[in-house]
């Protein structure tokens, strides 16, 4: 892993997450080029602001749970050569719906270029502390409609209010948010605003773990 760069629950103690684009339940529906482990990888910078995030979610009555951070290069290069092959409809329903896979990147969905290979953005929902149930958000992660949008409508008050709880705990912490998606974050002062990684997502063997203690 580069210098700077860390697996998050390890600065972020009692982080919940689930690396969508290591598993099959994902836009694509397999797991994605450069994710060979189920964690997610940030900046230390990234992960001082999610400490605070944290707390500020926690007086509401909420913990995070993180989908994304850093996202290697190669990985983005996947979703485009996917995006150019024909259209098998297992994914369709669930994550576009009203678009074909071919306009992801022009409507702002899926970029060639991502803020995630800089490694200080993250994809995150809110969960309930007193249930561990997910937050009703009015959508899933990835899905590429309107209704991810900030201020969309036709979703239910409860669903808005998780959002706005959401979006100030992030902006409270340094984030800036994506208007196109509800569940995606960026540092607003990230440490490397220039700089895309390919670096895959992967644990160390346990052979290096020892040799860096």
């Amino acid at each position: 892993m580069k210098d700077d760069f860390v697996f998050v629950d390890e600065l972020v103690p009692g982080i919940r997450w689930d690396a969508k684009y290591a598993t099959w339940d994902n836009f694509t529906g397999k797991p994605v080029d450069g994710y060979l482990a189920n964690r997610i990888v940030g900046t230390t910078a990234l992960c001082a602001a999610l400490v605070r995030a944290q707390e500020a979610a926690a007086s509401l009555g909420f913990g995070l749970l993180l989908w994304d951070g850093y996202r290697p290069q190669r990985a983005v290069d996947c979703f485009v050569r996917w995006s150019a092959q024909p259209e098998d409809g297992r994914t369709k329903p669930r994550h576009y719906p009203n678009i074909e896979r071919s306009e992801m990147f022009e409507r702002g969905y899926v970029a060639a270029k991502s803020g995630h290979s800089r490694g200080s953005t993250v994809d995150l929902t809110l969960y309930s502390l007193a249930t561990g149930e997910l937050a009703p958000m009015g959508g899933d992660h990835d899905l590429m409609d309107p209704v991810s949008h900030h201020g969309a409508l036709g979703i239910a008050p409860v669903e808005a209010r998780n959002r706005a709880h959401l979006c100030a705990v992030m902006e409270a912490s340094g984030f800036d948010r994506y208007d196109c998606e509800w569940w995606h974050y960026t540092l607003r002062n990230e440490p490397y605003p220039d700089t895309y990684f390919d670096f895959p997502v992967a644990e160390l063997s346990r052979r290096r773990q020892l040799a860096t203690r």
